[in-house]
């Protein structure tokens, strides 16, 4: 990442719509998908949506096995996950 949030990949602004639409379910996934295929392709759109449901599945699978922060990454995440509210989230209490 960049100092100014970016990370410097080809058509971020897309692919970061797309992701977010996909993982809140929105109504707008079909509009962001297809802005990404309009950019990149349509292989480049599949990869992104192999790796948007990749991402998505490995946390689930985290969340309900119960693994646990390990405490160096608690500490060195515990402001901003209390400035995210993440450790209000129903899976952090389990």
């Amino acid at each position: 990442m960049r100092a100014d949030g970016a990370a410097g990949v080809s058509a971020e602004r897309e692919l970061i719509a797309f992701a977010d639409a996909a993982v809140g379910r929105r109504a707008d996934l079909a509009a962001r998908r297809d802005a990404v295929r309009a950019v990149l392709g349509e292989e480049a759109t599949l990869d992104a949506a192999a790796v948007i449901a990749g991402f998505d599945a490995i946390t689930r699978v985290a969340d309900a096995t119960g693994i646990p922060l390990e405490a160096p990454k608690a500490e060195a995440t515990a402001d901003w996950r209390a400035a995210l509210g993440i450790d209000s989230f129903r899976s952090a209490k389990v």
